[in-house]
């Protein structure tokens, strides 16, 4: 079983800024939201009863949401850049507005275009290997805290999406999802305001 959860809410979120590989800091909300999708975490690990790990992205934001796990959990923080954000090479930093013009905002495939960037197959390798790498099912639990994109390729593989209906998938940072036995469950927390 794979418990996997998006960063909190940066402060770039809210900019509507590419961060790709860049960080910015978790807001207050973000903070929340890490907090409540801990509970839930702890709540599912507890409840389990088995050995579990704790993986996350090496990015700033992810550690300081898996930070907020570990004390919720006990578990120690592992980090393996494979679940690192798709780098977004000339784009990071800048808004989406600055990048959409003359695109189509409502299609994320774009996204994987940027000059200097990583391309879908990057994006896909490195997450495929991460996930070869670890314990087959039913022996496997860990809990990954990613990212959008990344978060988006990994479960839309695990259940064997195509590309577009992959990059369609909803990235919220206010909940869990449960990826076991083929199939995704998606865990809501208590709502964040």
């Amino acid at each position: 079983m794979i418990l996997l959860l998006r960063h909190g809410e940066t402060q770039w979120n809210v900019e509507r800024r590419f961060q790709g590989q860049k960080d910015s800091p978790l807001t207050a909300r973000g903070r929340r939201q890490a907090a409540v999708m801990a509970s839930l975490v702890a709540d599912l690990v507890r409840r389990d009863g088995g050995d579990w790990r704790l993986v996350a992205s090496p990015l700033g934001r992810t550690l300081d949401t898996a930070a907020v796990i570990a004390q919720a959990t006990g578990l120690e923080i592992e980090t393996d850049p494979r679940l690192m954000e798709i780098n977004c090479g000339e784009w990071e930093g800048l808004t989406w507005t600055e990048v959409s013009a003359g695109r189509e905002e409502s299609s994320r495939h774009w996204i994987f275009d940027a000059p200097g960037g990583e391309t879908h197959d990057d994006v896909a390798a490195r997450i495929e290997a991460f996930i070869a790498d670890l314990p087959p099912e039913p022996e496997r639990r860990v809990v990954v805290v990613s990212h959008g994109a990344a978060g988006r390729v990994m479960r839309g593989g695990y259940i064997g999406l195509s590309r577009e209906a992959m990059l369609d998938l909803e990235v919220p940072q206010d909940a869990v999802f449960r990826l076991q036995n083929g199939q995704i469950d998606r865990l809501d927390c208590e709502p964040v305001e």
